[in-house]
Formats: C-alpha cells, structure tokens, sequence
C-alpha cells in the first residue's frame, strides 16, 4: 500500500456486490459515501439499488448471482474470464479504493491482486467464518486492508487472526423503522385488514425459486385448508417475476395469493408471519418483528458439501445473531461437524432445511405461530432488541474508517 495521503474531495471507488442483498447493502453504503465526499464517482460491478445513487455498472450484479457448488461450474469459466477482464480495467484506471461487498469467492481474490497492485482494498461484509468455511479468513487477511462488520462480534474475532475491521451496525437496521404500522402496510397492498397474512418469500436467485416457491405455494394451500381467510403475499424482483408468476398461476390458490412486483417491505410490514429461505431476507424480517419460517433447499450433493462444513447449529441470521456468545465459539474437542449438530442449540424461529422443507412440515410451522400469540410477543421483543443493537450511524463509522485507512 502507498504512503499515508487524504480522500480526494472527488474520490473514484470501484464496487463490486454479487447478488441483490449486495445490491441493497452497496446502495445504502453508497448513500453514506456521497454524503460524506458529494463528489464521489462510483463504477464497477452492480444492481438497480447502486445505479439509483449513480453508481455506473460497468457489468451487471446478476452475472454474479449464484449459490451452491455444482450450481457455480457451468458458470465458472464465464466469472473468471469476468474477474480477469475487471481487474484488468481496475488495475489500468486505478480508483483511490476498491469496496468489495460481500462475495467472498469472487472479490477476495480479485482484491488480492489488486491490493498486490498498489490499490487499497476494504471488504464490506465480513464472510460468515464463524458458522462455516473458517479457512476464508486466510483469503480475507491477503484481500483486504481493512474489513467493515455488519455484527457487533465479528471485529474481535478478525482481530484475533490480525485482520483489521470494525463495527459499523447493519444499514438496514436504520432503513427499516423501529416500529412499522402494519395497518398501513395493509391497506397500501389492498388486504383485509382482519385475515391472517403470510408472506411468502422464496429467495431472489433463480436456483432458489426452483426450489422453494412450489414448496411455498403447496404449503400455502394446506395452511389455507386449516385457516380458509388467511391471505398470501409473494414480493418478487422483477426479473422473477414472470417464473414466479406462472408457479402462483398453477399453484390453485386463486385470488387468496397476491404477487407483488418487489416491495418485500411492505409485505413484511404487513403480514403476521413469514415462510422465508435463509439469507439476508431473514434479518429484515427481524428487524420488522415478524415471527417466520426459515426454509431452504438445494441440490443434494450441494446440500451435503455446504453441511460438512457448517460449525454452527442455525443458517439462519436471526437465530444466530439472538444466540448466546458463547455458542459462536466451537467447544474444545468437537468437530465442526459435531457442533452444527448440538441438540441443546437454542432456536429463536424454526428451521426446516432440505428434505425437512416438506409442504406438510412448513404449513405446520407458520400455522404452529398463528396459533401462540404469547410466542410471537416473545419473539417480537427479542426481535426489537436486536434491531437496537444492529442500529448504529453506519454511515459515519463507515466513512471514518474509510478516512482512517487512508491516513495509514
């Protein structure tokens, strides 16, 4: 890295988010970014919330959309020749600071040569080492200068591998209020104001509409069987809502499911519970207070690649993030394998993953939390004070740290 200097008044930052909750992150960081140097130009690797804020997306984020192992290699050799092209340009323009959000697999080797290259490199998003894939922070300590935290924890642990970081709370606990008018939510979405809602939210990705969204639909149709008012909602970005669509239009439900073109939001904001796959989705349900389902599903050899390497007992953020601290650290003398699967783990809301995701299991569970409203207030309590320990002035501490990585 090159000596010490200041952020130019009208600094150039390259970006790369990898998928639509990177998308949703990289805009509210940008939003902190313009407002602390107005002058920002801001390229790289982005989705629709970033070029709302001006960003100029040399490719767009969903050419890095993928999950899974087997998913990726039909794609593989499409995002390396991507990342050799994009480094290139980095390397030969050479922005004031590299941000790469989230994505590890694609930005940490990325950020590794470019910071090789001269360039300085903050990772935004620390990659999950603490419930699998440990061996990222070895990447993660030659990609980045420095590392923004969403979770008040992480900055410890990255310390304790000498990472620098720090904790900047999550954007999204100051986007979404404290307290969300549910009524209201109701009414701008044309539901009854009486009748059960359950959103249903079946992932972004197109592998994850595959394999969830008929699940969803064929639990809908059983939890309106035990409770014939209850409505169904489906926010769905746009470029799955055509697929999504024609799953809604065979799934028999009627005029009890309503499609929504985006505004997960206010569908979150309006129902009672949620059947939602795992990620970051999962939070913003938390932070509105809403009891869920955590569902997810993939191919099997995927599924059994990604659980070998689990070390916590959850996948779901909101059951993590409300577990005591000390399960965050592996008990001496376990295997990952063997502290994934603890059965004393503490879950906030239930999980049914893979083969446990069944349509029956799933409409047991949402109608499971219609039925204990002292459960649910529980819940919501629980959900509120994580909302306050997530809420930070991100943007300020975000930028600090940016001015405080220059100064080195």
């Amino acid at each position: 890295m090159g000596a010490p200097v200041r952020v130019a008044a009208a600094p150039r930052f390259a970006l790369v988010a990898g998928e639509a909750s990177g998308d949703l992150l990289a805009g509210h960081l940008l939003d902190a970014l313009r407002a602390r140097w107005p002058g920002l130009q801001a390229m790289g690797v982005g989705g629709a919330e970033m070029a709302a804020r001006g960003f100029q997306a040399w490719w767009p984020v969903d050419r890095l959309a993928v999950r899974g192992y087997l998913e990726v290699l039909p794609r593989l050799p499409a995002l390396l020749r991507l990342r050799r092209q994009l480094g290139d340009r980095l390397l030969a323009e050479r922005p004031d600071l590299f941000i790469g959000v989230d994505a590890p697999d694609f930005n940490f080797d990325l950020e590794a040569r470019l910071k090789a290259g001269g360039i300085r490199t903050l990772h935004f998003v620390s990659p999950s080492f603490w419930a699998w894939r440990p061996e990222k922070l070895l990447k993660l300590k030659a990609a980045a200068d420095h590392v923004l935290c969403l979770f008040p924890f992480e900055p410890a642990l990255l310390a304790e591998q000498g990472i620098a970081a720090s904790y900047v709370g999550h954007p999204l606990a100051s986007a979404i209020p404290l307290q969300s008018d549910r009524a209201a939510a109701r009414r701008a979405l044309g539901l009854d104001a009486q009748s059960p809602v359950v959103a249903l939210l079946p992932g972004s990705r197109a592998a994850e509409i595959k394999h969830l969204a008929s699940r969803f639909f064929q639990a809908a149709a059983r939890i309106r069987q035990a409770r014939p008012a209850t409505q169904f909602i489906v926010p769905t970005v746009p470029e799955r809502l055509p697929q999504v669509q024609a799953l809604a239009a065979a799934s028999g439900l009627g005029a009890s499911l309503a499609v929504l073109r985006g505004q997960s939001h206010a569908a979150l904001a309006a129902c009672d519970v949620t059947l939602i796959a795992s990620g970051t989705a999962t939070l913003e349900a938390a932070l509105f207070k809403r009891p869920m389902v955590i569902a997810y599903a993939m191919p099997a050899l995927s599924y059994r690649l990604m659980r070998a390497r689990r070390q916590l007992p959850w996948v779901g953020l909101p059951n993590i993030l409300c577990a005591p601290p000390e399960w965050l650290h592996r008990p001496a003398g376990l295997t990952a394998q063997q502290a994934a699967d603890r059965p004393d783990a503490p879950f906030v809301v239930p999980e049914l993953l893979q083969h446990a995701a069944t349509p029956a299991a799933l409409a047991q569970a949402v109608l499971d939390w219609l039925a204990a409203p002292e459960k649910i207030a529980a819940t919501e309590a629980r959900f509120a004070a994580l909302h306050h320990d997530l809420r930070r002035d991100t943007a300020r501490l975000a930028t600090d740290a940016i001015e405080a990585l220059f100064a080195r």
